[in-house]
């Protein structure tokens, strides 16, 4: 990897800043001193430092963001604000994507990565990765519609969904539910209950697998994930 682009992919600063710094004598490699942006760095096996300080590569970043509504899932777009978007510029060029979607006014977890293997597993079908849901839904959620969701249940367009499971923490005509899925089909959960009968009213993401949101984040907030909750994700 080229010394300039390790160095802004660190963070420290932009392609055309870290240049400079280097071209001025600020970086070194092993202890040498290299005034080439261009020199070549391998981030595995040599100690970069930047105005003395070390520079350790991190190939792979976890966020975890809890996604407020009216914000879309997606890397870009030119109208809507993206969840991208939230996030701080020096995590911009890391190819970091959402894992998954969540409709533009569902809230809760989601988390952003580089890492394309962990993104893969987390939503194969055949991974079984659980996705736990609080809702609160316009009307009384009977033992009926739970029955309905631990069989699966037929969507508009024929598509049959895998078992869920439907928990009732509240009766009224508002319910309040825990929902898990195993899918992510599109706006899978409002769906299910639409073949219900039913609406959702609101719908927030509580958990995926064994990743379970912060209850200090606000909507709109991130941080990176522990080292204990990437391995648990990983394992």
């Amino acid at each position: 990897m080229r010394l300039d682009r390790y160095l802004a992919n660190m963070g420290c600063g932009s392609r055309s800043e870290v240049k400079l710094l280097i071209k001025n004598g600020k970086a070194t490699i092993n202890a040498v001193m290299i005034k080439d942006p261009a020199f070549q760095v391998s981030p595995d096996h040599d100690q970069v430092c930047l105005n003395g300080q070390p520079i350790v590569f991190q190939r792979f970043f976890y966020l975890m963001m809890n996604k407020p509504a009216g914000v879309i899932t997606a890397t870009e777009d030119l109208k809507a604000t993206t969840v991208l978007d939230l996030i701080e510029t020096r995590y911009h060029n890391k190819d970091i994507v959402p894992v998954g979607r969540l409709d533009k006014d569902t809230e809760g977890l989601l988390l952003l990565t580089n890492d394309g293997e962990l993104n893969h597993n987390l939503l194969s079908p055949k991974k079984h990765v659980d996705k736990c849901y609080f809702a609160k839904i316009d009307g009384w959620v009977t033992s009926g519609d739970q029955e309905a969701f631990a069989k699966g249940i037929v969507l508009d367009d024929g598509y049959c969904t895998l078992p869920g499971k439907l928990e009732v923490t509240f009766e009224g005509p508002i319910s309040e539910v825990m929902i898990t899925i195993r899918e992510g089909k599109f706006h899978q959960i409002k769906r299910m209950f639409q073949a219900l009968g039913k609406k959702v009213l609101y719908l927030k993401r509580i958990s995926m697998g064994s990743l379970v949101l912060d209850p200090d984040l606000a909507p709109g907030e991130y941080r990176e994930l522990t080292k204990d909750e990437i391995e648990a994700l990983t394992r």
